[in-house]
C-alpha cells in the first residue's frame, strides 16, 4: 500500500519563505517520527519563495506523504499560507509549524495523544526550546548540529537559555492552561495543533493580517471564544534552530499595526490588556486581567450617576461626549453619549435605553477615532485602577477628546483640560 492510500491521522502544515535550508532540516526531522509515515502527511505552504524551496519539498516526496502549494509574493502572508496548507489537509488534526522547528521522533504521537479520541475539543499548545527572540542561546547552532533533537533536549532541558520564552507562564499554572484565564495569550504558531472542523468553524487564519505578527494569537482568541479548552504539551515539543532575524523593527511596527486590526476587530477588556502586555511581556495581560477582575468584584454594581449629573452640568450644550466607566445608569442630562464599561452586564443596562451607543472596553484603548469627541468623563468606577493604569487612561482619554474630566476618587471632579498626548502603541 503507497503512502497516499493510508488514511492520514494529522496533517503538518508548515508555511515558509526563502528558507529552504531551514525547511529541509525541518523535514529530515519528520521522517524520523515514529508515527507510521502513511498515518501523517506533510503540506509546505510556500509564500513566494525565490529560492530551492520548491525543490527541497520535492526531494522528500518519497518519504513523506507531502503536498506543496504556492502563492504568489504579496508580502508576508504567513496565515493566508497556513490558511491554504489547511486546504489541501485531509486528517482530522491540523498541527502547525514553523520553518526551523526541529522534532523529536515522537512528536506527532504526543499532539495525537492530547487530542484523545478527539470527542474532547481543544487547543493543544506545545513548547519550543530554543525559541527566545529576545535573548537567543548563545552557540545552539553548534549544539544542534552535533545531536539529534532529542539528545539536545535530554542535555539541555533545564538551562534557561533553552528554554522556551514562555516557560515563565507555562510554570506559573504547572503546564495546566485550564487554569489561564487568558490561555491564547500563549497560542504561538510554531508548534501548535487543533481539530480540522474547529480550526474551520472559526474561519482559519484572519487573512487581514498581514505582516508580522499576532495572526495567530487572533486564531487563538476566537477558538477560546468557540468553546475549545487549552492544553499544554511539554512533551509535543520542538527544538526552534536558530537563525537570523531580519529586518527586526519592520516587523514591530508591523505587530503594532496587526495589534491595531487585532483591537478594531475584538474591542473588549481581554484584547485591551493585551495591548498594555505588549509593552512587556504578552502573558502579563493574565496578571493584569486578575487585577481588573479583583477590582470589579470589589465595586460590583456601583453606581456614578451622580458623577455623571455632576460633570454634565459642566459640559457645553452640543458637545459630543465618551464616558469610561460608564455604570448602568446614566442620567437624562446626558444624551447621545458614547458610554463605555468594563461590566458587560452594566454597559448593557446603560444601552437599553436607546439613547445611546457604546463599548464594552475598559478604556485603555477604545475603539474611538482620534479626537471623536469633545469631552471625555473618567468616573471612579476606574479608581481603583489609577494607581497602575492612570497614565494609560488619560493618554487614551486625550487622544480621543478635547477636554478630559476625571473623578480619580468617588464624587471629586478634576478638570484635565485639553492637554494633548500623543496617541501610543496600535493605530486606532
Amino acid at each position: 500500500m503507497s503512502l497516499s492510500e493510508v488514511p492520514a491521522k494529522i496533517s503538518v502544515v508548515i508555511p515558509t519563505y526563502n528558507r529552504c535550508d531551514l525547511l529541509e532540516k525541518t523535514l529530515q526531522q519528520l521522517t524520523r517520527q515514529r508515527l507510521p509515515a502513511g498515518e501523517f502527511e506533510v503540506i509546505v505552504s510556500d509564500d513566494g519563495s525565490s529560492d530551492a524551496t520548491a525543490a527541497v519539498a520535492e526531494s522528500f516526496s518519497g518519504r513523506l506523504q507531502l503536498k506543496y502549494t504556492f502563492q504568489q509574493d504579496l508580502g508576508f502572508r504567513a496565515g493566508t499560507a497556513r490558511n491554504a496548507g489547511a486546504r489541501l489537509a485531509t486528517a482530522p488534526v491540523l498541527a502547525f509549524l514553523d520553518t526551523g522547528s526541529m522534532v523529536g521522533p515522537d512528536f506527532l504521537h504526543h499532539h495525537l495523544a492530547e487530542h484523545g479520541d478527539q470527542a474532547t475539543r481543544r487547543v493543544v499548545v506545545g513548547y519550543a526550546y530554543g525559541w527566545n527572540p529576545r535573548e537567543p542561546m548563545p552557540g545552539l547552532e553548534d549544539v544542534l548540529r552535533q545531536f539529534a533533537p532529542e539528545d539536545a533536549v535530554a542535555r539541555f532541558r533545564d538551562d534557561p537559555a533553552f528554554q522556551d520564552e514562555r516557560h515563565e507562564p507555562f510554570l506559573e499554572c504547572d503546564f495546566d492552561l485550564t487554569r489561564r484565564v487568558v490561555p491564547w495569550s500563549l497560542f504561538y504558531s510554531l508548534n501548535v495543533s487543533v481539530q480540522a472542523a474547529d480550526f474551520w468553524a472559526v474561519g482559519g487564519f484572519d487573512e487581514q493580517f498581514c505582516g508580522w505578527g499576532f495572526e495567530d494569537i487572533e486564531l487563538g482568541f476566537r477558538l477560546f471564544r468557540h468553546g475549545l479548552s487549552f492544553w499544554a504539551a511539554r512533551d509535543a515539543w520542538v527544538v526552534e534552530w536558530p537563525h537570523e532575524r531580519h529586518h527586526v523593527e519592520v516587523n514591530l511596527k508591523e505587530a503594532m499595526v496587526n495589534l491595531g486590526r487585532f483591537l478594531r476587530k475584538h474591542p473588549e477588556p481581554a484584547v485591551e490588556l493585551l495591548w498594555l502586555a505588549a509593552q512587556t511581556k504578552l502573558w502579563s495581560c493574565e496578571n493584569y486581567y486578575a487585577e481588573l477582575g479583583a477590582w470589579c468584584r470589589q465595586i460590583s454594581g456601583m453606581d456614578v450617576a451622580d458623577e455623571l449629573s455632576a460633570a454634565s452640568g459642566q459640559i457645553p450644550r452640543g458637545d459630543r461626549v465618551a464616558v469610561i466607566g460608564s455604570g448602568g445608569s446614566i442620567p437624562a442630562s446626558l444624551t447621545d453619549a458614547i458610554v463605555m464599561d468594563f461590566d458587560k452586564e452594566l454597559l448593557d443596562q446603560a444601552l437599553a435605553t436607546g439613547r445611546h451607543h457604546g463599548h464594552h472596553v475598559v478604556g485603555l484603548r477604545t475603539p474611538l477615532a482620534d479626537q471623536s469627541v469633545d469631552q471625555v468623563i473618567i468616573t471612579s468606577r476606574l479608581a481603583g485602577l489609577w494607581g497602575d493604569w492612570g497614565g494609560d487612561l488619560l493618554a487614551e482619554a486625550h487622544r480621543i477628546g478635547r477636554n478630559v474630566r476625571t473623578f480619580e476618587q468617588a464624587g471629586t471632579l478634576q478638570r484635565r483640560g485639553g492637554r494633548e498626548v500623543p496617541p501610543s502603541g496600535p493605530a486606532g
